[in-house]
């Protein structure tokens, strides 16, 4: 193992470097956010059209509120534009934190940074084009000749900015537990032994990320528990290097 070639910054150095890191991200997001204000309708068209096709084409959404549409358009714009900056944020971060690492502490870290982008649209991905009709065949459900469903836009796009964070962190499950496996922080050992519990955890965890409902629940814990047993998997590979480069 040897050292970083940089040498040691002074406090104020750093925090100067942090500022400017910072600085930049915002900047990423500020000119995501005012790109996708342009297309906000046509981004919001896309995620309006799950429900389009269990309500038919010619279904139409309400707002309540004279400014609701306006603001919903703006969430739009910016939870899209946050996801067009997270490749500039990371590598900001990449750049802040690089040269305090060692070189293999850089060729451990560098692969699950590029990781977590790619997991969380996933992640994403799946909610989109599964758990949305299983969500909304279950909402809908409770329509009746006397109960007429008028979906309004903000709590429908609250619904579906939750669904796809709740799915894209679950995606992120094995990047952390085995960054903790890498460090020696936890073992596949411990994972095992406290399984029982740890799936306890995960419905709750579900429980708490998901709407009310007993099939998007079921769809987040599903894939968190599939992302532990992997974790394992994948955990005691990374045991079984580090105890041969030991014995060397």
């Amino acid at each position: 193992m040897t050292a970083s070639p940089d040498e040691k910054m002074p406090l104020l150095e750093h925090l100067i470097e942090l500022r400017n890191r910072l600085l930049i991200s915002v900047l990423a997001i500020l000119v995501g956010f005012l790109v996708c204000y342009c297309f906000s309708e046509s981004i919001f068209a896309f995620l309006v059209r799950p429900l389009r096709k269990i309500l038919g084409p010619d279904a139409r959404m309400i707002y309540t509120g004279l400014h609701e549409a306006f603001l919903t358009y703006m969430k739009v714009a910016f939870f899209a534009g946050l996801f067009l900056a997270v490749p500039v944020i990371l590598t900001q971060f990449w750049r802040f934190v690089a040269p305090g690492l060692y070189e293999d502490e850089r060729k451990t870290f560098l692969p699950f940074l590029i990781m977590t982008p790619v997991l969380f649209f996933m992640g994403g991905g799946l909610a989109y084009e599964f758990i949305f009709p299983l969500a909304f065949q279950f909402f809908l459900g409770f329509s009746s000749p006397t109960i007429e469903a008028l979906p309004s836009i903000s709590s429908y796009l609250s619904l579906v900015i939750t669904l796809i964070f709740a799915f894209g962190l679950v995606a992120e499950l094995p990047v952390g537990l085995l960054l903790l496996i890498k460090a020696g922080i936890i073992s596949t050992a411990g994972l095992v032994e406290k399984r029982r519990y740890n799936i306890v955890v995960v419905f709750i965890v579900a429980a708490i990320l998901t709407p009310p409902d007993p099939f998007s629940q079921i769809f987040l814990a599903l894939p968190m528990l599939a992302m532990y047993e992997i974790s394992i998997i994948l955990g005691r590979r990374i045991e079984k290097k580090r105890a041969a480069a030991e014995s060397v």
